[in-house]
């Protein structure tokens, strides 16, 4: 893949970024900056929190670190499940009812304004930590694909990602963020399924093949009971992973935002339920694509990279596949890294005039989907 296709993908990409934040936050209002009005349909938060949750480290460290963990990374993805219930009828409940516009609300009726400035000042922090390492991964990665071609220092490199990035929070960042978390998880989820698609073409397999050779393969292993003083001990994983995510998820105000611009609690109780589900297959199939680009590695001769984060950059681009597959992995990377400033980082309505089109195909079977995940909850 040429730095000239790097660069026509990155451009495309965020052109339909902007028309997407343009269209969607046109007019926005300070009555919809914080919840929304809380009018969001809770499938469209799911779709949005999807993406929201993987950044642009995922896209590249999850495949390439099954040489060394295997599969256990899904034994914190079960603890994150038992933790977004703990959000979905725990926090949510408590939060509705108190009608906080920031989590931050609570630590001041709770504790005092010393709590409230510390919490609050704890997610600037940590969110501009956050989004600065999305950043810098991404750049790694563009500057050995287009910088280093053409000689451009690591610098310049930074400095027209952060401007891109600063054009995207004064294009109604704030209230289109449903819309373009929602194309992020669009972008990120079709980039890893077609990449897989790809890349089982590329290695003669089936789909029965596949899962045969997934199967069989000793990275595919996903529980670890035996050593307790391991990294990879089950149980170690599975609290860590409901602590990090009531932490990271539900006492976070950027993530909490677009659960809270839903309507009602039972409907942001929905999105919750079919995120934490979504989550699951979709960590799964970055693992299956770990499995893959090593198998691809192996069978055509590529000497793995020194750092595993390399390995889908490496197949991707230089492995002998077809262009797409690379325009792929560049599309999800890029789609991983899309970062608003902190103060942007807030949930949306859809307006009744610009959602009418996507409601009249989608509302019938997503009430469906609604009724079984009520049926669900009220059996528990």
């Amino acid at each position: 893949m040429t730095p000239a296709a790097v660069i026509l993908t990155v451009a495309v990409y965020i052109a339909v970024l902007f028309v997407v934040a343009y269209l969607s936050g046109r007019k926005a209002d300070n009555a919809g900056f914080f919840t929304g009005n809380r009018r969001t349909p809770w499938y469209m938060a799911a779709l949005a929190m999807i993406g929201a949750a993987i950044s642009g480290v995922t896209f590249i460290s999850v495949p390439g670190s099954v040489a060394a963990d295997s599969f256990s990374y899904m034994q914190m993805v079960l603890g994150f499940t038992v933790g977004q219930m703990v959000v979905a009828f725990v926090l949510i409940p408590l939060f509705y009812k108190m009608k906080v516009v920031s989590l931050y609300e609570y630590l001041d009726d709770r504790f005092g304004v010393g709590s409230h400035r510390t919490g609050a000042w704890f997610f600037f922090i940590s969110k501009s930590l956050g989004a600065a390492l999305r950043v810098y991964v991404v750049c790694a990665v563009m500057q050995l694909l287009v910088f280093d071609h053409y000689g451009l220092p690591f610098w310049v490199n930074m400095a027209v990602t952060m401007f891109f990035v600063w054009l995207y929070t004064q294009q109604g960042g704030v209230k289109s963020l449903i819309w373009t978390d929602t194309l992020k998880t669009f972008c990120l989820v079709a980039s890893l399924v077609l990449s897989i698609v790809f890349i089982m073409r590329g290695l003669g397999l089936s789909f029965s093949d596949t899962v045969r050779e997934v199967s069989a393969s000793p990275m595919s292993r996903i529980f670890f009971f035996d050593d307790p003083a391991s990294d990879r001990y089950f149980w170690k994983m599975f609290a860590a992973g409901i602590v990090l995510l009531v932490a990271m998820t539900g006492l976070d105000q950027d993530m909490m935002q677009r659960n809270l611009s839903c309507a009602t609690p039972r409907d942001s109780q929905k999105n919750i339920v079919l995120t934490a589900v979504s989550q699951i297959f979709v960590i799964f199939l970055f693992l299956v694509l770990g499995v893959l680009l090593y198998l691809y590695m192996e069978r055509s001769g590529l000497t793995p990279p020194a750092k595993s984060d390399q390995v889908f950059s490496l197949v991707a681009v230089e492995g002998g596949l077809p262009l797409i597959v690379g325009i792929l992995f560049v599309v999800g990377l890029i789609s991983g890294a899309v970062v608003g400033s902190v103060v942007g980082m807030v949930a949306d309505p859809l307006k009744d005039k610009q959602s009418k089109a996507l409601k009249k195909g989608t509302t019938k079977a997503f009430k469906t989907l609604g009724s079984v995940i009520d049926t669900i909850i009220d059996s528990n």
